[in-house]
């Protein structure tokens, strides 16, 4: 139990520290709740501490972006449960002079209400008893818009885009996770189609299409308000991924924006896939083997990161003390390498695992593309993936190589 300022938790809960605030938060041992465990249920307010690192990186980018737009800001986030994301944002990011939380939940409201007032920011944060919806969509007007709409809700976006989109100012930056994989990974494909508008695929490289089927829904519930979208930044990590995404205003924005989607097709005999802005009347016969390809999509076939943008998080992230900043630069350097990549990546492991032969590291492997002529980095998706625009047969000659001589030439895997 807790006591401040008149308020009184009626249910077991603690005081954590994270970033530059504290609050009150339900102590989640005493409902039987691990670090690893995301039933929201569990506690009356949802907590989540291996969340930290998607705050911590959030706050880095919203000051990436206050540097970006040099002026003020405000920002929206409407499922704030205990009201730690809000609050940060409030108290870390520079030039932040309004920030507008809403919770539908009344024990989260309650809660957060209290953390407002925790860390004396009643001045800069106002607090809504509302739906996600109504919050955003009663602020559509051009005089109540925000700078940045922060949508980080347990499951699915995707309802909330419309009113998010809506209520962003031109040059506005919405940041949007989505933590059902299920769907978006292909496990469920039907409801990734009702949801995101998009076929998935079960690939091994699923992370990259969940972030590809969320960017095209952006893109496509955008270009509905003639609105055109940039991906700034995006990123797959735990269970969920995160997209970041600036918006202008246009019909001939929209109209790009739209041209970036597209498919993915995919052998799953050689592994050989490619990108294409449509799919009826192209053939789905493989270029490499000659065997039928599936596809995924619509989704979005354009850069999934702006290496620039990246570069001012990761300047941000040098200069700020939190404890995941290691881990945070590992993923901006490999974020930043891959980000105007070609789509897709290959695991080393599915690979060689189709030759049935012994997998090489990474290094090896990459060393051998790139001494051949081809352009190969590796991902942030897999820790044994690779990005690389070499054909497929041709990387399966080169695994073939390694495995017998340990030491590929170049030679003999000349760039076609």
């Amino acid at each position: 139990m807790a006591e401040k300022a008149g308020y009184v938790a009626d249910f077991p809960s603690e005081i954590i520290r994270e970033g530059k605030v504290q609050v009150l938060v339900p102590k989640l041992a005493a409902y039987g709740v691990i670090p690893s465990d995301y039933a929201p249920s569990k506690a009356p307010v949802f907590y989540n501490p291996v969340m930290e690192f998607n705050r911590d990186l959030t706050v880095l980018a919203f000051k990436a972006y206050h540097n970006m737009v040099n002026h003020e800001i405000s920002i929206c986030e409407p499922f704030t449960s205990q009201g730690i994301r809000g609050i940060r944002f409030a108290a870390e990011v520079e030039g932040v002079t309004r920030v507008l939380l809403s919770d539908i939940n009344t024990s989260a409201y309650e809660l957060a209400k209290h953390n407002i007032e925790l860390n004396k920011l009643e001045n800069k944060i106002t607090l809504k008893h509302k739906d996600a919806n109504c919050v955003l969509s009663c602020n559509a007007s051009p005089k109540k818009r925000f700078d940045v709409v922060d949508i980080d809700p347990f499951g699915t976006p995707v309802p909330y885009l419309d009113s998010s989109f809506r209520a962003l100012k031109n040059k506005g930056l919405l940041a949007a996770t989505a933590t059902d994989l299920a769907p978006l990974c292909g496990v469920h494909a039907k409801a990734c189609v009702r949801k995101y508008g998009g076929k998935p695929l079960r690939t091994e490289y699923c992370h990259e299409l969940a972030v590809r089927l969320l960017a095209g829904c952006m893109a496509s519930v955008a270009a509905k308000h003639d609105i055109g979208i940039r991906i700034l930044f995006s990123h797959s990590s735990d269970h969920y991924i995160r997209v970041y995404a600036q918006i202008a205003y246009g019909c001939q924005k929209a109209d790009e924006s739209i041209k970036s989607t597209g498919y993915i097709l995919h052998c799953f005999n050689c592994l050989h896939r490619e990108t294409a802005p449509i799919i009826f009347g192209k053939s789905d016969q493989c270029p490499e083997c000659g065997s039928k390809m599936d596809h995924a999509g619509p989704l979005w076939i354009g850069s999934i990161g702006d290496p620039a943008f990246i570069d001012q998080i990761t300047k941000e992230n040098q200069s700020t003390a939190f404890k995941n900043s290691a881990k945070i630069t590992k993923l901006l350097n490999l974020t930043k390498n891959e980000a105007t990549e070609s789509a897709t990546y290959y695991v080393i492991d599915k690979l060689s695992g189709k030759l049935k032969l012994p997998a090489p590291s990474v290094q090896a492997f990459l060393a051998a593309l790139q001494s051949s002529g081809y352009q190969a980095v590796p991902t942030h998706f897999n820790t044994r993936g690779i990005k690389t625009d070499a054909p497929t047969l041709t990387m399966h000659k080169l695994l073939r190589e390694i495995a017998t001589t340990k030491q590929p030439t170049a030679l003999s895997a000349t760039k076609v």
